[in-house]
């Protein structure tokens, strides 16, 4: 079943090597510019534990709690477990490039190309959901290659163990589950299918994600009304862009390395049991494209054919001539240069207008949110002071209430809420709260909102000091009337997506 070859050892040092650089850049740059409006949501939600959000499962926001609980609430506190996520992927992907016969060379090749890729830069640098989903996806490729290639069954609960801990950070894990046991079946070896352990598996899988399917079950599955919003909203764009992203996710440079690894198991007899990968990743675009996802959803599968491919193409630039190297090696470097300034926060906030965000708008959404505080504090201010004791604050996203939630006590403003996402289940606000709704953001007409909230009269604007062009930036702040209660009136103002 296998390919009955002994394994190369681990290349401990020179991996090593670069993990404790990557810890050590990450570490110095995870104060720059500040939160981002995702990792202020996680934040805020491991601060009210629970068995599952909206939005997502538990995992990031425990992770979220356990990280700033250590280290403390900073972006630098955030994002010491970020950091360690990513390291640990830079690992497991260069052990997956073991697992197909590469030495000590293809692994140190594996394990730069996997660290300075712009995909793994940006989530090994803020905290998201992604950031513990590009490590299990890559533990399970790797728990899966050592299955096929041993046939050695117990390995299924292993692939379980990491597929239930998966569905508890994300449920795209499921489109990884369902290419490979697609690939399996169309190019095998399929014996693997016919064993015992299989159902072991399952039943680990089933049981470490059970507490997670049971909220969302007695939530009325809201992840799917997430998941229908992206797809409606976004859909179109989506597929648009789908198949060109694909080829700079994680970097131009890369695209003919995890190309290669696509057909490298075609063309060697002795790795005919590592055919599943290469089957699995155009399986999973086809369902991402079939559903709208987002591009970026199937690229922690590139990684693992990443590895596939480095040897032969290390052998390819071992054949080739000196020209063909050294251009090679500058459109590596540029490539390199570019992946940093996209996925980390190297350049003053300030620079980062035109092609920096145009490439990952990622970096804008961690500027400005104490300015933010502070101009709706500087809106509060405008309320007259006999009605603040019954002014509300509603901010109208998780990340401008998750803003308010942490900046805004310094301002000495009330708490804030807002009908988005987890948000929602976290208010509303007391009926006894009737006075003036300092609403930030704009209600679209023929909305429910557009008759529940009236009056809007606006009284400020938000802008950041660094003049970054985000999503908050240019926010209206109005001053508005509520005209039914609070409780009444909560379950039409909320809003999943």
């Amino acid at each position: 079943m296998g390919d009955g070859r002994e394994l190369p050892r681990f290349a401990a040092l020179p991996v090593g090597i670069v993990v404790a650089v990557q810890a050590v850049v990450l570490t110095a740059l995870s104060g720059r510019y500040g939160f981002h409006r995702d990792e202020l949501y996680f934040v805020a939600a491991g601060r009210r534990p629970d068995w599952g959000y909206v939005d997502n499962p538990p995992i990031t926001p425990w992770l979220a709690r356990a990280s700033t609980a250590l280290f403390g609430e900073t972006p630098s506190g955030l994002r010491v477990v970020a950091t360690l996520l990513g390291m640990a992927t830079v690992v497991v992907v260069a052990l997956i490039a073991r697992e197909f016969g590469g030495g000590r060379g293809v692994q140190l090749f594996t394990a730069l190309a996997t660290a300075l890729s712009s995909y793994v830069l940006v989530v090994s640098h803020m905290l998201a959901t992604n950031s513990a989903d590009v490590l299990l996806w890559s533990l399970i490729a790797l728990f899966g290659l050592r299955l096929l290639r041993t046939g050695d069954g117990r390995w299924w609960l292993a692939v379980g163990a990491a597929a239930g801990l998966g569905l508890a950070n994300k449920w795209l894990v499921l489109l990884l589950l369902s290419g490979l046991g697609i690939g399996v079946a169309v190019a095998g070896p399929r014996r693997v299918l016919r064993t015992w352990w299989l159902a072991a598996g399952v039943g680990i899988a089933v049981v470490l994600a059970a507490p997670v399917l049971l909220w969302q079950a007695a939530h009325g599955w809201p992840m799917l009304t997430v998941a229908g919003g992206i797809s409606s909203g976004d859909g179109a764009e989506n597929r648009l862009l789908f198949v060109p992203m694909q080829l700079v996710l994680l970097s131009p440079v890369l695209a003919p390395v995890w190309v290669a690894g696509l057909v490298r198991p075609w063309r060697e007899p002795g790795l005919r049991w590592a055919r599943a990968p290469a089957v699995a990743y155009p399986v999973v675009c086809a369902e991402l494209l079939v559903v709208g996802g987002k591009p970026y959803y199937s690229v922690p599968l590139l990684l693992p054919l990443v590895a596939l491919g480095a040897e032969p193409v290390l052998r390819w630039l071992g054949r080739a001539g000196t020209l063909r190297r050294a251009l090679t090696g500058v459109t590596a470097a540029v490539c390199v240069v570019v992946s940093v300034l996209i996925g980390l926060p190297v350049v003053p906030a300030t620079a980062l207008n035109g092609p920096l965000l145009a490439m990952n708008k990622e970096p804008g959404e961690q500027v400005g949110w104490p300015d933010f505080a502070g101009s709706v504090a500087g809106a509060w201010r405008r309320i007259p002071d006999a009605e603040r004791d019954t002014a509300v604050i509603l901010a109208g996203n998780y990340g401008e209430a998750g803003a308010l939630e942490r900046y805004g006590p310094e301002y000495g403003l009330p708490p804030a809420y807002s009908p988005h996402m987890s948000y929602a289940d976290w208010g509303p606000p007391p009926d006894r709260l009737v006075g003036p709704v300092l609403l930030i953001g704009r209600i679209q007409p023929g909305s429910p909102a557009a008759h529940l909230i009236t009056g809007c009269r606006a009284v400020a604007k938000h802008h950041n000091a660094a003049g970054v062009d985000n999503e908050e930036e240019g926010v209206p702040l109005s001053l508005c009337t509520l005209t039914r209660p609070w409780s009444v009136a909560w379950p039409q103002l909320r809003h999943y997506y």
